[in-house]
């Protein structure tokens, strides 16, 4: 936590200098905070047009931020300590493992290597697809190769980030730059526990482990709900998909249903949909994307995890299982600690923002839940604050970034025993 503290103060005061803007007079200090701490924890919420505030300066800082975010100071301490005594100490491997959710130590030392490999390769994908489109849609070589660059870095650690007026509306017209995006930003939220186990047994399915199957499985679930709630809802309104044709239409609300894991990208206006597409984009983003991803949220197995144990009490089943494995006890508490723990933050954040804005509860609930999910997208309400709800939303984005994460880890290393039982008894339930 001290790490990414000291990065986001880093790429604060970065984006403080005159350099960083195209007009040095419209410095803020709460901008430029909010703009880094949004990008440190790829979130990819704004308070000014990117491309018309910042310089081709301030812009690489940001993409600097979103690239060191995404890997993780944790994992990029771990990194350099292993270059720099060509091996992982005890201490540098119990760090590593404590950043990639991998306990087992021998791994660790792999796991990071696949979690550099991982992003480089990935990142150089993205940016070869997107390349030659941005060089037939008229971009100069350079420009061409910054916007590839830049939108892989955003895409693949769901930084949200843009660059063009209108964000991916700008594109709206184009399916390959936004498959390209879309396809990035779901692998990039699997998380790299997942993509490393594909890519080592993307031929022996029934040998996933379990953490696997469920995010892969509930991950394709919730996008094929979002996919079809919001191709219900949205299919009538004139001001989102009314006047359009059925292939731009379903591409586009696809796009859609797969942001709100973390991506943050948007063809549609969020202002211009319906109230039942806001609330869907509520839970959806709440969610989130898979654990040890740059996605964020109470995570895709949390959810798996509490859906297993309700159906499992409703069967009335001693064990909760999946896939032919048993789920431990701990983990269900931990999965319903991490939700009560979520929605009290959210709560609140909702509650002190409504006070400091006076915005109805629609827009401002949207905006503290895409900023704790560190998902990116807006409902207006971070361009209208005053610096004490940028503040404020602020906070949100680093605890969303690192408190489940904090708090998951710290519950599971505490084993408190007894040498006594209390007597059995049962509340009444419902």
């Amino acid at each position: 936590m001290v790490s990414f503290l000291a990065f986001i103060g880093i790429i604060t005061v970065l984006l403080c200098l005159p350099i960083s803007h195209r007009d040095p007079e419209s410095w803020s200090f709460a901008t430029s905070l909010f703009t880094a701490t949004s990008a440190v924890t790829v979130t990819g919420l704004t308070t000014e047009v990117t491309e018309e505030h910042w310089s081709d300066f301030g812009v690489g800082v940001i993409a600097a931020g979103i690239q060191v975010g995404g890997l993780g100071i944790l994992t990029l301490a771990s990194v350099l300590g292993m270059a720099v005594s060509k091996k992982l100490g005890v201490r540098q491997r119990l760090i590593a493992a404590q950043a990639t959710n991998t306990w087992k130590l021998g791994q660790v030392g792999t796991l990071l290597r696949a979690v550099i490999s991982t992003i480089v390769i990935a990142e150089l994908v993205v940016f070869t697809l997107l390349l030659p489109r941005f060089l037939s849609r008229g971009e100069s070589v350079g420009d061409a190769a910054w916007f590839s660059v830049f939108y892989s870095i955003s895409a693949f650690n769901n930084g949200g980030f843009t660059i063009h007026p209108g964000g991916m509306e700008h594109f709206a017209d184009d399916p390959w730059i936004l498959t390209v995006i879309m396809v990035a930003v779901f692998i990039g939220s699997l998380g790299f526990p997942v993509i490393l186990m594909i890519a080592i047994a993307w031929n022996r399915p029934r040998s996933w482990d379990l953490h696997t199957k469920l995010t892969l499985t509930t991950s394709a679930v919730l996008v094929l709900v979002g996919f079809v709630l919001l191709l219900f809802f949205e299919a009538s309104n004139p001001r989102t998909l009314g006047d359009e044709s059925a292939g731009p239409t379903a591409l586009e609300v696809l796009f859609m249903a797969v942001m709100p894991r973390s991506g943050g990208f948007a063809t549609m206006s969020i202002d211009d949909m319906n109230q039942t597409s806001h609330l869907l984009l509520d839970v959806l983003m709440f969610i989130g994307g898979g654990s040890s991803s740059t996605a964020g949220g109470i995570k895709v197995t949390t959810l798996a995890v509490l859906v297993l144990a309700a159906l499992s009490e409703a069967r009335g089943m001693t064990d909760v299982s999946a896939f032919r494995r048993r789920i431990e006890p701990s983990s269900i508490k931990l999965a319903i600690s991490v939700t009560l723990a979520g929605g009290a933050a959210v709560i609140t954040g909702t509650l002190v923002m409504l006070q400091i804005t006076r915005m109805p509860l629609d827009l401002v609930l949207f905006e503290v839940i895409s900023a704790f999910a560190t998902c990116g997208l807006s409902s207006g309400v971070s361009v209208a604050a005053p610096d004490a709800g940028l503040y404020v939303l602020s906070g949100m984005m680093f605890l969303g970034r690192l408190g489940t994460i904090t708090l998951a880890a710290a519950l599971s290393q505490q084993s408190t025993r007894r040498m006594f039982r209390y007597p059995e008894e049962r509340p009444i339930i419902g």
